[in-house]
């Protein structure tokens, strides 16, 4: 499904803002140790550019926005770095729940809860329950989220319930796997319409694999804690001028 929010103007420009948009957030620790910094202070100012980007994309009237907020490959970092990570949104949120409210922005999480510390869970879901009659934009962030790890689960999932009689084989097709997904949680914006990652990379490392078949990307080489609103602009502005066919011509 195609969700386009409704035309805005950026830069005397009229375009289409897409529904949903996915961020790879690249380069905390390059940041970090370019200024002679322990890596840890890229992680605390890559917080600050979550504020600035999220704020944006609410004003632009991007409906979903998912942010890859630590991986399920990110336990092997070291473990020190590991701790401030889990962290992280406990700091977030104390933070900026507030100025989240004030935007009338839903907070939702993607991915597994297995080896998450409590606490961390504690913030994320006192989040989530403090955001959730909030009508505007998602705040969406895959946390301990690996999307090869997500299709297992899910085809795990549809397998047994086709054993149990639940459901039949023949009945099995796109629909009933992306109704497995994390992202169901974000109906009807489960597909990325734009991908943008930071830092000069570019590859997906393992996020929202099946979301992202159709996506578009846009691959910035500015580290993540260098980010702001008017990157994303440039970001929209440049989706602007794409044309997503989906296999026609």
């Amino acid at each position: 499904m195609v969700c386009l929010t409704p035309v805005v103007m950026i830069e005397n420009e009229k375009i289409n803002i897409p529904a949903h948009v996915a961020m790879i957030m690249d380069g905390n620790g390059r940041w970090a140790e370019q200024k002679g910094k322990a890596r840890k202070f890229g992680h605390e100012e890559g917080m600050e550019a979550v504020r600035r980007v999220t704020m944006r994309a609410s004003e632009r009237g991007v409906k979903v926005l998912t942010l890859y907020a630590f991986s399920t490959e990110n336990w092997k970092r070291p473990p020190q770095e590991v701790h401030f990570l889990m962290q992280l949104p406990i700091r977030f949120f104390d933070r900026f729940v507030p100025e989240l409210q004030e935007k009338n922005v839903k907070v939702n999480m993607i991915g597994f809860e297995e080896k998450v510390p409590s606490s961390t869970k504690k913030a994320i879901q006192n989040a989530m329950d403090e955001t959730k009659d909030n009508t505007g934009m998602i705040l969406n962030f895959a946390f301990n989220y690996g999307s090869r790890a997500e299709i297992v689960k899910a085809t795990q999932t549809i397998c047994q319930k086709a054993i149990d009689g639940q459901i039949n084989v023949k009945d099995i097709d796109e629909k009933a796997i992306e109704t497995h997904l994390f992202t169901e949680s974000i109906t009807p914006y489960q597909d990325v319409d734009l991908l943008i990652r930071s830092s000069g990379e570019q590859r997906l490392s393992n996020f929202l694999l099946w979301q992202n078949a159709y996506s578009e990307f846009y691959f910035s080489d500015l580290l993540w804690p260098d980010f702001n609103g008017d990157v994303l602009d440039e970001a929209l502005l440049s989706y602007k001028n794409r044309q997503r066919r989906y296999g026609a011509v």
